[in-house]
């Protein structure tokens, strides 16, 4: 009677087992959540606190006047991602705070998860030294107990993802409660498919981390060539013009235009040795808006930007639920540029086939001329390079939420580049999204196989990954 909807039976015995949940609504019995209690109970399970020597939350408070340009890592709930955090848009702060701020020290091998914000994500820290964390749950695994990388991939695991929704104050969007979260079930499994999973996340962060060494290297030859390696620009704070040098020009009555810092900057590329260029001359800019006469599209905002690497994805979203900022037609080799806080960087070229693909306005669309003498993929690396994101901060708008205008994108001054440099930095570039892409596989390889040693067993789970290491050569 009841096969089809979605209505679940439980005993009231069944209800007591989750006694700290407090819970007794449909929305926390949900088929799939019944599921999922089952297939973890098959062989057994421990409870989270159980198979952990600390589960801790950060620093919480405000740390402001800690902030420094240099001094130790501190990472927040944005930089959480899937398995390995996110390292490009780290906050410093002082060593003596960071000594003050004992229980939220980040080691080698620990579990964070994030309180809100990220949530649903947990990442295992994988660098020597030893950090700071702010609003951040940090799960130390007794490694006697329990393999680390097993429990991030369980973490990472739709079983995992499960449990943090349901135990969650407030949904998908809420916050993880520390007393609910030492409460989470983690399945029993053998110690020869957990360093199985530990060899595939100690590949996959080897080749991260060599993609981001590629496209340091692209980097550094690029600046190399056009003067811009070691250079710094001036930091003087007093500029003085006249009005038919400033105003009269520009338009524009602000100091902060004005700073020395970008005319060094911009000097340096138009005194380039082999000269330079305009994006304008280079790119066509594209506003081709949609008709959205189709029944959905591939949409990319700005959160589907990856400062860290300048990757992108698309979720597919119905045309009506599209927010009324989608609005360009994109394909594949357009580079997108956000007009929002520019400095971040989020600045991407897209190197996937998908039909359909809208994007929000609040970005500046750019598809190579036939004619151009700058490939898109320098152009990319170019823009996110500190000095031009660093340029892109004098055409800044607004105040609390700055922005830029298309007009300033497209005359922006770039350097001409020999042919050779840019044909080695696409080469480096293409190595690193390469090792990258590797890195994302084997990532859904481990979550994919703990999924299937849980729902089945580890033997099948093992198989799974020597298929899928065939397959990849």
């Amino acid at each position: 009677m009841l096969e089809g909807l979605e209505i679940s039976e439980i005993r009231y015995s069944e209800v007591l087992k989750h006694t700290l949940s407090s819970r007794f609504d449909s929305e926390f019995f949900k088929k799939i959540y019944l599921k999922d209690d089952k297939a973890i109970a098959k062989n057994g399970f421990n409870k989270l606190v159980k198979v952990t020597n600390k589960i801790n939350v950060g620093f919480v408070g405000a740390m402001v006047k800690h902030y420094r340009d240099e001094g130790i890592t501190i990472l927040q709930t944005k930089n959480i991602d899937a398995f390995f955090i996110t390292d490009s848009d780290t906050i410093k702060i002082t060593p003596h705070f960071h000594n003050e701020l004992k229980k939220s020290k980040i080691h080698k091998k620990d579990i964070l998860i994030a309180r809100s914000g990220s949530f649903g994500k947990a990442s295992i820290y994988l660098d020597d030294e030893v950090i700071n964390s702010s609003d951040i749950i940090i799960v130390e695994a007794n490694e006697l107990l329990i393999n680390p990388y097993f429990l991030v991939s369980f973490l990472n695991s739709k079983f995992g993802i499960n449990q943090m929704i349901r135990f969650a104050s407030g949904g998908l969007q809420g916050h993880v409660n520390l007393t609910i979260l030492e409460e989470l079930e983690v399945p029993k499994i053998n110690n020869v498919f957990q360093l199985e999973i530990e060899r595939l996340l100690e590949l996959a962060y080897s080749q991260k981390q060599q993609s981001k060494e590629a496209y340091k290297q692209a980097e550094n030859i690029l600046l190399k060539d056009i003067g811009l390696q070691c250079f710094t620009p001036n930091t003087e704070p007093i500029n003085i013009k006249n009005l038919k040098d400033s105003f009269a020009i520009s338009g524009r009555l602000d100091a902060e235009y004005y700073q020395l810092k970008y005319e060094d900057i911009e000097n340096k590329i138009l005194n380039n040795t082999n000269g330079f260029t305009i994006i304008a001359n280079e790119f066509e800019h594209i506003y081709l808006k949609s008709k959205k006469e189709k029944i959905g599209f591939n949409y990319i905002e700005i959160g589907d930007v990856n400062v860290s690497d300048g990757s992108c994805n698309s979720n597919y979203v119905l045309t009506k639920e599209l927010p009324a900022n989608a609005k360009t037609l994109v394909k594949k080799g357009d580079i997108l540029i956000s007009k929002v806080r520019p400095y971040r960087g989020a600045v991407t070229l897209i190197n996937f086939e998908k039909e359909d693909l809208i994007v929000s306005g609040a970005f500046t669309v750019l598809r190579e001329k036939e004619t151009s003498i700058f490939s898109n993929e320098v152009l990319k690396v170019l823009l996110r390079t500190k000095e031009y994101k660093e340029l892109l901060l004098k055409f800044n708008v607004g105040t609390s939420y700055p922005v830029i205008k298309d007009i300033d994108v497209l005359k922006l001054p770039i350097p001409k580049i020999s042919k050779k440099v840019q044909e080695d930095v696409t080469l480096k570039i293409q190595l690193s999204s390469k090792l990258k892409q590797q890195s994302k596989h084997l990532l859904e390889v481990a979550k994919i196989a703990v999924e299937i040693a849980i729902e089945e067993n580890e033997d099948v789970a093992i198989e799974y990954i020597k298929n899928q290491s065939i397959k990849n050569g």
